[in-house]
């Protein structure tokens, strides 16, 4: 730890405010002591942090109280996870930006490998951990970010539709009626707005090619008048200004006007606007976006080679949706 932060009874007064500040939005007063042991739990040392071994550390005269107690609070007690993470979200920004401004809000997907089929949301799916598809739970969430720190803003958990079309599961599991299916998009984008409700301070949206590759996706965060940097797979098909997709097959033996471009070989990002039709960055290598730089813009189109010619029947979905490139972040 730094020197810069304090003696530890400072850091101790620090943490102590914090959780105050954590179990007056967990509700009633007989949460307070529950919810404050068991993030103590998680500071402490140790590679499990369930509910078993942390009740072994925090009172290893009394696990079994412990456990209850500690049980109690995370599962049964109706405390709102969304007020809590306002009130961490509410202590912490202001310091993060004392220095630095908030520059970008990360829409993201954590998978959880899960050995069982018991927990929530638990199911074959694609798991970020192992990088493959695995038995997991995967939450979405929202981070607000500046050049040296970041915080998550909003954490839900996927619930897949198979549990959510099961009522015998959902009842066992204790899911609430009101909780639906949404995909992950569906979940970020509700985040994002949630933020602006919020008044959170707005900036750019970054998303991987999983958020990125949806048309929809893209046109819901420029409504919401946000410009964007989004990871889109380099076998997205583009339009450049001046271009759209072909209404009519050509005719025998003369050059289509409007034939479609793709971005270069490692081209992987999209970056919009929210000042009118749908945009599309140009190429730009994963090595611009790893700078604290603004990536360059001015950085080539390149044809897709063709050994024959591809009607539009045969152009893939992208193609033969279009996009237009008239507009890139400044």
């Amino acid at each position: 730890m730094s020197a810069n932060t304090g003696t530890s009874g400072a850091r101790q007064q620090r943490l102590t405010s914090f959780l105050d500040r954590l179990t007056e939005a967990a509700g009633h007063a007989d949460r307070a002591v529950p919810l404050k042991s068991y993030c103590t739990g998680l500071l402490l040392p140790g590679e499990r942090k369930s509910i078993e071994p942390m009740a072994a550390r925090l009172a290893p005269d009394n696990v079994r109280r412990m456990h209850q107690s500690l049980h109690h609070v995370v599962a049964a007690a109706p405390w709102s996870d969304e007020l809590l993470l306002g009130c961490v979200r509410d202590y912490v920004l202001p310091t993060m930006t004392k220095t630095s401004p908030i520059v970008a809000w990360i829409v993201d997907d954590t998978g959880l490998p899960k050995k069982g089929t018991h927990s929530v949301g638990v199911a074959r799916q694609y798991c970020g951990q192992t990088g493959k598809q695995d038995n997991c739970q995967v939450a979405v969430s929202l981070s607000a970010a500046t050049w040296k720190a970041s915080l998550p803003i909003a954490y839900r958990l996927y619930l897949p539709e198979a549990w959510a079309n099961d009522v015998e599961r959902r009842q066992q599991a204790g899911i609430p009626k009101e909780v639906l299916f949404e995909t992950k998009l569906e979940i970020a984008l509700g985040q994002i707005r949630q933020a602006l409700s919020d008044g959170v301070c707005p900036a750019t949206v970054l998303a991987d090619p999983a958020y990125g590759n949806d048309t929809d996706f893209r046109q819901a965060i420029a409504g919401l008048e946000l410009s964007y940097v989004l990871g889109v797979q380099s076998t997205t098909t583009i339009w450049p200004p001046g271009t759209q997709p072909l209404s009519a097959p050509h005719v025998l033996g003369t050059r289509p006007t409007g034939e479609p471009t793709a971005p270069r070989p490692g081209a992987c990002t999209c970056i919009g606007q929210a000042t009118g039709a749908e945009p599309v960055g140009k190429g730009m290598e994963d090595r611009d976006l790893a700078r604290r730089r603004a990536p360059s813009l001015a950085l080539p189109f390149c044809r897709r080679a063709r050994s024959r010619r591809t009607s539009r029947s045969q152009a893939p979905p992208a193609a033969r949706r279009g996009m237009a490139v008239d507009r890139v972040a400044p």
